[in-house]
């Protein structure tokens, strides 16, 4: 039987732990918030880079080298995780995903180049056997995902010119409604031929259609650098407020089993309480009694 003080003890640590909590509750609503709102407005960026292919494809056709995957193709893919844990099935589901997506594009281990961004992908992708060429931390702010943005366009730049690595996908989670997350996948390489097209082909919004001066294929290059620079950027930010959605669930539901340990260890500490008074109260009796015993002796 617990004592009072060993009571004491465990629903002190109990409402320590919700306070904690409640804490990491309140920082996961207010991170997937930031999160979201640098994707909704990372979205008039993309249309401005839209925007600047729409002109630059009027003049000149679509380079066949960025659109078609050669045969015999090896993949490389950028798949995002997390640092922390307390995120439920979150790694879990973006590694399974992953690996089915692999599989069904019928590209063996000998010919993927994976970079992983998370320490828990890490080592999940480890365990898998997975040729990982880099693993990298998930930023802590909006403020660190350009930076790292910027290091994974160097190692996909790389791969195009160093190991003619010309197929590359993005794997990450990315919000539902109702705090919900689903594994995507994004293409990067080869670029989506149709996509392009639809740019050449829309008509211009005013009469008066922008002119530049730059090379063409300097001028092309740059804005399909910043198209991957968005679509990187996009995921990681997409996977971060999916990160903080899991771990609001989860202390969501931590939350709830620590009110429910508190209310048995209340009703315990009622109980033992209720119950030493009683064991007091039935000493100060039979004291009472034996002293009164002897005062008629």
């Amino acid at each position: 039987m617990p004592t009072l003080e060993s009571l004491r003890r465990k629903i002190q640590s109990a409402e320590d732990l919700q306070s904690v909590v409640k804490t990491m509750k309140a920082l996961a609503a207010a991170n997937i918030w930031q999160y979201e709102q640098a994707v909704e407005a990372l979205a008039d960026y993309s249309h401005t880079i839209e925007m600047g292919l729409q002109i630059v494809l009027s003049e000149r056709s679509v380079p066949v080298g960025l659109t078609h995957s050669p045969a015999g193709e090896r993949l490389g893919a950028v798949v995002i995780g997390s640092d922390q844990g307390m995120v439920g099935r979150f790694n879990e589901q973006v590694i399974t995903y992953a690996l089915d997506k692999m599989n069904e594009l019928q590209i063996g281990p000998e010919n993927r180049k994976l970079l992983s961004v998370g320490l828990r992908m890490t080592a999940r992708l480890s365990a898998a056997r997975q040729p990982i060429s880099q693993s990298f931390s998930v930023p802590s702010s909006i403020a660190g995902i350009t930076p790292l943005v910027q290091e994974l366009l160097v190692w996909i730049e790389n791969w195009r010119e160093q190991q003619n690595l010309d197929r590359v996908v993005i794997f990450h989670n990315r919000p539902r409604p109702a705090a919900n997350y689903e594994p995507n996948m994004v293409y990067l390489l080869p670029i989506n031929l149709a996509w392009l097209k639809r740019l050449q082909q829309k008509p211009w919004s005013t009469r008066v259609l922008p002119t530049f001066t730059m090379d063409w294929e300097s001028l092309f290059s740059a804005l399909i650098r910043q198209h991957f620079f968005v679509a990187l950027y996009q995921s990681l930010a997409e996977s971060l407020a999916s990160e903080n959605a899991s771990r609001l669930a989860s202390m969501q539901a931590a939350e709830k089993n620590i009110e429910e340990q508190l209310d048995e260890l209340h009703t315990q500490f009622h109980q033992e309480r209720q119950r030493s008074i009683t064991e007091e109260l039935l000493d100060i009796v039979s004291g009472f009694e034996a002293l009164t015993s002897e005062n008629r002796d």
